[in-house]
């Protein structure tokens, strides 16, 4: 039996744990045996406990409520690794990787590191990362990014999240979501899904929004996601983007939260627009190219190697730019047949490059390379 212990940072349902949830029913039907330590309680939990796989509690705060140090962390994840000896120790994040690195090594364990950021990191945290046998980028962009900035190069390999081609998949709407909101049946719904904060740019969607209302009267904009961070920025960007649904936008914008019907969601739409100012690996992108949705996203991170230009399957627009975006969207939605052509090269896209088998069989040879 081969054992992956899995090391998560959050206890919500953002895009790295979907991506890792993904994975889990096909690495155990490989013949890995997974288990979980992270947060005991939330979203991430309730998952882990409906898919039968243990979950080990790794608190951020101790019985005081005081939150644990980065050492306190380290000395209950050496504590945890000597007590359940796994034979690959995988951590989920590039925070995770960081705070793992230097007590993998130490108790000379294999290790994997998952680069799910494109964010900068100091030199130590790099040379906390450069501690693991392996790491794995979500997308050539990541690697180049970390690599240019001391990441290991020869240890740093790319491997691309993949998707559930069955339940995301093209249906027709059903006019549920019509229905939940109130509106009339010809309205457009036009959604956008992410956590909500900066760099998922919402608020240049907004700007666009604005400027198209007397040209698309039968718009509607929904937002799908949480804000998770409470930093007073985070908040005042939130409040700001709640604000900008007044004027000739009342009651065209509807903040559904964290929502677990995406997949039907996503059949729903008329769009999906992705104004992200910063994307590894866009896992609603990969999402939506499956489900066969037309899809107008930033052209930043690796959302180039989901949508090449020659597959023509999405139009890609450049980041904080409101205009260029909204010309995008005016352009789909009076074009069908074109609308039509994207949406079904997405899915063919999807279909080649993004199958969660794909990136299953991928991870359980990385698992295994990284232990011989």
């Amino acid at each position: 039996m081969f054992t992956v212990l899995l090391l998560c940072e959050y206890a919500t349902l953002n895009g790295g744990e979907q991506s890792m949830l993904a994975t889990l029913d096909g690495v155990r039907e490989a013949g890995v045996t997974p288990s979980v330590l992270g947060p005991p309680r939330g979203p991430l939990a309730d998952a882990l406990h409906a898919k039968n796989i243990e979950l080990l509690p790794f608190p951020s705060h101790d019985a005081t409520g005081k939150r644990l140090s980065q050492q306190q962390h380290r000395d209950v994840l050496d504590r945890t690794l000597r007590d359940r000896r796994p034979d690959l120790l995988h951590a989920n994040s590039l925070a995770m990787g960081r705070l793992s690195g230097p007590v993998a090594r130490a108790l000379r364990l294999p290790s994997i590191a998952h680069l799910r950021d494109i964010i900068g990191i100091s030199r130590q945290a790099t040379a906390d990362l450069n501690c693991h046998t392996r790491l794995l980028a979500v997308s050539n962009a990541t690697r180049a990014y970390h690599v240019a900035r001391g990441l290991a190069a020869e240890k740093t390999h790319v491997l691309h999240n993949g998707v559930d081609l069955a339940r995301f998949r093209p249906r027709k709407p059903t006019g549920y979501l019509h229905r939940e909101l109130g509106l009339p049946p010809a309205s457009l719904l036009i959604g956008t899904i992410g956590q909500i904060g900066l760099r998922k740019g919402q608020e240049v969607l907004a700007t666009a929004a604005a400027s198209l209302a007397r040209q698309l009267p039968s718009a509607h904009y929904l937002f799908v996601g949480e804000r998770h961070s409470q930093k007073e920025e985070s908040r005042r960007f939130e409040a700001d983007l709640r604000a900008a649904a007044c004027g000739p936008l009342t009651g065209k914008f509807h903040f559904l939260g964290f929502r677990p019907d995406v997949a039907d969601i996503l059949n729903e739409l008329a769009l999906l627009v992705h104004p992200a100012r910063q994307e590894p690996l866009g896992r609603v992108l990969l999402e939506a190219a499956a489900t066969g949705v037309a899809v107008i996203a930033t052209d930043v991170g690796g959302t180039q190697e989901i949508f090449p230009p020659q597959s023509e399957s999405a139009r890609l627009v450049a980041a904080d730019d409101a205009e260029a975006l909204a010309n995008a969207m005016i352009d789909l939605l009076q074009d069908e047949p074109s609308r039509n052509a994207m949406a079904k090269a997405a899915r063919r896209r999807a279909e080649e490059a993004f199958d969660i088998r794909t990136a299953v069989a991928g991870l359980v040879r990385h698992y295994r390379e990284a232990t011989e």
